[in-house]
């Protein structure tokens, strides 16, 4: 029998889960809160738009969309039903909620995913191939857009600064030691932007920007240790590094070098909806699993306390 997997949330990510899960096939139907939305992604999708119980019971697992302040609730109803789960990050709104899905989902025997996206483009494969993050130093990250008005129930840094927090989690290779941190609100009840400044157990430091009220699109991130530098721009798909025996020599740098590289971009969002399902079907290893979406809530957490400190 074919994998059932309904969507709890069609808001603007919902709404692409919805549609990709259809395509595939395995979309049991949708839910939202506003019922003339869920008809109107229904209909797009050619499924059916249910109540959340009806359709967490039509399903075999459940992806949470909603916002965040609702994804425990919404969470735990799911494994309450012994419904297989993902959930879009943050994985809650507190320590404690994200803990409690953990723990009930471990209880249950059951796939818990969170939705860190970042972990299946093709960017980020593409670094750790280059072995950059090997004996790094320091970090900078940078993810800035235009204001939209969307994501506004949570701050810049559960909404955007998330994502690279939990990309510096992984590469630094130790727990985060120390928080420093400055943002402020500017078209919405919470910080609209943040400068969090993280050191690591080992020493390793990183600085992590986010705004939502830039004048452009900006992504990037530039990984810096004693075998040089190494500097991506993933809107413009490439990734250089000044390292040893690098393939274009640098004149002032005898024995050193320049390595571009670019990427082919994939559908992240379908990558990793193909790793919620192989998890389900086949046992596969969740890379973003609930202990993930743990580490980065704290995180992201204790940004938001050092700047409500400040």
């Amino acid at each position: 029998m074919a994998l059932r997997i309904g969507v709890l949330g069609t808001g603007h990510f919902g709404r692409f889960h919805a549609l990709k899960l259809a395509a595939q096939g395995v979309l049991s139907g949708v839910h939202d809160s506003d019922p003339a939305r869920a008809a109107a992604v229904a209909a797009e999708c050619r499924s059916r738009a249910h109540g959340a119980s009806g359709l967490i019971q039509a399903s075999d697992a459940v992806i949470i969309t909603v916002p965040t302040a609702f994804h425990h609730a919404y969470a735990m109803q799911a494994i309450a039903a012994g419904r297989h789960l993902f959930v879009e990050k943050p994985i809650a709104a507190t320590t404690a909620q994200a803990e409690a899905i953990i723990r009930g989902a471990g209880d249950r025997g059951l796939v818990l995913q969170v939705g860190h996206i970042e972990r299946y483009s093709a960017a980020i494969r593409t670094l750790r191939a280059s072995g950059a993050e090997a004996g790094a130093m320091a970090f900078e990250a940078t993810r800035v857009a235009p204001f939209r008005p969307r994501s506004l129930d949570v701050s810049v840094v559960l909404d955007l600064m998330i994502h690279d927090l939990d990309l510096v989690l992984t590469l630094a290779g130790a727990p985060l030691a120390e928080v420093r941190a400055v943002g402020r609100r500017v078209m919405s009840d919470h910080p609209d932007f943040a400068v969090a400044q993280l050191r690591f157990g080992n020493g390793v430091a990183a600085t992590v920007t986010a705004s939502r009220i830039s004048v452009a699109l900006e992504r990037r991130l530039r990984v810096l240790g004693p075998r040089g530098e190494t500097r991506v721009d993933f809107l413009a798909r490439s990734i250089e590094s000044v390292r040893p025996g690098g393939a274009e020599p640098v004149q002032t740098m005898p024995g050193w070098g320049i390595d571009r590289a670019t990427w082919e971009d994939h559908d992240s969002l379908e990558a990793e909806q193909a790793a919620f399902i192989a998890s389900i079907e086949g046992g596969a290893t969740v890379e973003a699993s609930g202990a993930v979406g743990l580490a980065a809530l704290d995180a992201a957490l204790r940004v938001e306390k050092a700047i409500a400190a400040g």
